[in-house]
């Protein structure tokens, strides 16, 4: 860091909490910059001591972004929370947090990084950023099913955004959403009396999950970087 920034930001680039989270730890007072609680508009320059929860916070040196194929039965959750935690199996070079949540029942690609301001952007559901899945029901896929999913379906106390849904099998489809409800495909298979027996995520924006195995991980880098922040600045 040569110069000043806004705490928010400095929080979110060393990696410990997106902007939003950082302004709620702001007015909690729970952020102090050289021993004084910091207020919204605070700015950090070198030298200055700034810490969370009584932890120092310490510039990030670079960030990082990975590809992570979830397996079944893992949770989106701290390693502290839950047995079943992504983190307890899966040991990254930097700590990171997941961008997004997979339900313990679905699998696939879950991103993976350290750039809280990145995660922030990714997750917004007003960027309409795509995810793309495989889906297999109990029953077959009718054109009726199909044109009721791709224009919107009542769950949650609102309509699911119009997607693209594609039949790929007797059973199976393939479905891109651009908003991220929890559950939200179970549910509106449910709303549709449907049961979901298997979901796997296989694209998030540029990012595919390819031929990564379950447990896997490879770090994104370069252009496939620099297109996926492209798409999360938009």
């Amino acid at each position: 860091m040569n110069e000043q920034i806004r705490i928010n930001k400095y929080l979110s680039s060393a990696g410990v909490l997106s902007r939003r989270k950082a302004d709620e730890a702001i007015a909690a007072g729970e952020v102090e910059i050289n021993g004084m609680k910091a207020t919204m508009g605070s700015q950090v320059v070198p030298g200055d001591v700034v810490t969370y929860r009584g932890e120092t916070v310490t510039p990030r040196a670079s960030v990082h972004v990975y590809a992570y194929n979830k397996p079944l039965g893992q949770v989106c959750t701290s390693k502290e929370a839950d047995k079943d935690s992504i983190f307890r199996s899966l040991t990254l070079p930097v700590p990171c947090t997941y961008v997004g949540r997979l339900d313990k029942n679905s699998q696939g690609l879950l991103l993976l990084t350290n750039d809280g301001d990145l995660s922030n952007e990714l997750q917004k559901a007003r960027n309409h950023h795509e995810k793309e899945y495989v889906v297999r029901v109990d029953k077959p896929v009718t054109a009726q099913f199909l044109k009721q999913m791709s224009e919107g379906v009542e769950i949650l106390d609102t309509v699911t955004r119009p997607c693209k849904v594609v039949k790929q099998g007797q059973n199976t489809f393939r479905i891109i959403l651009t908003q991220g409800l929890n559950r939200q495909i179970r549910r509106m298979c449910d709303a549709l009396d449907y049961k979901v027996v298997f979901l796997k995520r296989i694209r998030e924006c540029n990012i595919l999950l390819g031929e990564l195995k379950p447990g896997e991980y490879r770090e994104i880098q370069g252009e496939e970087l620099r297109i996926l922040r492209g798409h999360a600045a938009h």
